[in-house]
């Protein structure tokens, strides 16, 4: 079938799955407005695939069967290919104004990672890389948008699954059909408007002391007994301005619950193999990595803008502390670039023979660190008046509108101009949906004490430890300084 268009997309969704929204049975999301102007969106997006002026950047052909397939999921094998993906990923992610965390740019990368460590997989047990090649190509011939569940439910996460079997997802049996699998998932992002979803553990859950709690396998959405749970929907309100933002880009996050769910064994990739698990982790996510840098960068952008934008139209744009401001923020949309050079960089040929972006653990730790300061920046700027601001029908109020035109302009702007502008900024920073994207940055990459703690275990201090020792044993004595060093 090929590239997806957006229609076809939209008719996908329909498939029959078992799909709930606030207690009732969703039967199409795409038809359903709290999930509609999202796959509206997204299907506004894969139409662009076939643009003439967009498909050479956003698709690429197929060698061994002439199809065009999405750029995403082409495998790289030199520092062009990689680059071609970043350009890519970069429009998709301008596009969306870096509200996307969980795209179908960002969610390829995954499968593309799973088809990378194949060879890996197969080395565990015999057919599971078949299996890993297999999905990927089915997803990449296809064009399927996926989602991806990670984490384990919040129920006690002091205690062990081996003590309560419901803190994680296990497989209860294996048989000749597949694998039986019980328990839930979250935060499953993007899953009520995905096709299939692949599961397998977080960093954190790994260290499993049981092995029916370590396995990898993908599923479509619409298998049976698997159950999907939406939260509150971000992008609409009874009153006021729309919330385009909201309403465009809530991917919307859901539990899982799988309810007996048999995993055929051509679905399954790793089973009771924790070590595996462990190692695949990063293998599989190396340019998912890259490419949520590129997602970052242009968040980063649309705030900077944003908040530029805020500023002049109150004047205070001219103020040393708020030129600071903005500059500190244009400094952090700089530095994702360096991070993503260096990425190139430093890339390196994986056992399979594809080019996988360099280690950007040190940069991802940064990114959840200044998420939230790039957030506040904009709200410092903006101050009371991204919480007052009128609404649609104030301005259309005649009693109303005498006064808030003189009262409510900005600088060189009109109200209602100024009125959407500072919503907008609202929607960012300020309400469910703002809130939603900003909690979004701090967890999406994983723990970061433990994230910390890895970067320091492995960073390689022994040169200068060793320089320093020599000064420490003998004070008189000149540290040396290793030839690669002075190179």
């Amino acid at each position: 079938m090929t590239l997806l268009t957006g229609d076809r997309y939209r008719a996908g969704l329909d498939d029959g799955r078992e799909l709930y929204l606030d207690g009732e049975r969703i039967t199409d999301p795409a038809s359903h407005p709290a999930f509609r102007p999202a796959v509206d969106e997204l299907a506004r997006l894969l139409d662009l695939q076939h643009d003439p002026e967009h498909s050479s950047l956003l698709t690429w052909k197929d060698p061994e069967t002439g199809n065009r397939i999405a750029r995403a999921y082409q495998p790289p094998r030199t520092l062009e290919d990689l680059r071609l993906q970043r350009r890519s990923a970069e429009f998709w992610h301008a596009e969306s104004l870096g509200q996307h965390g969980r795209s179908p740019a960002f969610m390829a990368s995954i499968a593309l990672g799973v088809h990378d460590f194949r060879h890996r997989l197969e080395e565990s047990h015999t057919g599971f890389g078949a299996n890993a090649d297999a999905w990927y190509r089915h997803c990449a011939e296809n064009d399927l948008v996926l989602s991806h569940a990670l984490g384990d439910p919040q129920i006690d996460r002091s205690a062990d699954p081996l003590e309560d079997p419901d803190l994680a997802l296990r497989v209860l049996e294996e048989n000749d059909r597949g694998i039986v699998v019980r328990g839930a998932k979250q935060l499953t992002t993007l899953a009520p408007l995905a096709h299939e979803v692949l599961v397998y553990l977080s960093a954190s859950f790994t260290q499993r002391k049981g092995e029916q709690f370590v396995v990898w396998f993908a599923l479509p959405l619409n298998t049976p007994g698997l159950v999907t749970l939406c939260r509150e929907p971000l992008g609409s309100a009874p009153w006021g301005h729309a919330h385009p933002l909201g309403a465009r880009f809530d991917e919307q996050d859901a539990m899982l619950f799988f309810d007996d769910v048999v995993v055929p064994w051509d679905r399954v990739f790793l089973l009771r193999d924790g070590e595996l698990a462990r190692t695949g982790l990063g293998r599989i996510n190396a340019w998912s990595a890259y490419i949520g840098h590129i997602r970052f960068r242009e968040r980063l952008r649309t705030l900077l803008a944003t908040a530029t934008l805020v500023a002049e139209s109150i004047g205070v744009d001219g103020f040393r502390n708020v030129q600071e401001d903005l500059g500190r923020l244009a400094g952090y949309a700089e530095l994702t670039e360096y991070f993503l050079d260096a990425a190139e960089a430093r890339a390196t040929v994986t056992d399979s023979g594809l080019l996988a972006p360099g280690d950007t653990a040190a940069s991802r730790v940064w990114s959840a660190e200044v998420a939230a300061g790039a957030v506040e920046i904009v709200r410092k700027i903006g101050a009371s008046g991204l919480l007052m601001q009128p609404t649609a029908n104030d301005l259309a109020n005649p009693r109303l509108r005498p006064h808030i035109d003189r009262y409510m302009r900005g600088r060189g702007i009109d109200a209602e101009h100024k009125s959407r502008l500072f919503r907008l900024a609202w929607e960012l920073t300020g309400d469910g949906f703002g809130q939603r994207q900003d909690l979004y940055e701090y967890v999406h990459r994983g723990d970061l004490t433990r994230n910390r703690i890895n970067i320091f275990k492995r960073y390689d201090q022994s040169s200068v430890r060793e320089r320093l020792q020599r000064i420490i044993d003998d004070p008189a004595e000149p540290a040396a300084v290793p030839q690669e060093a002075q190179r």
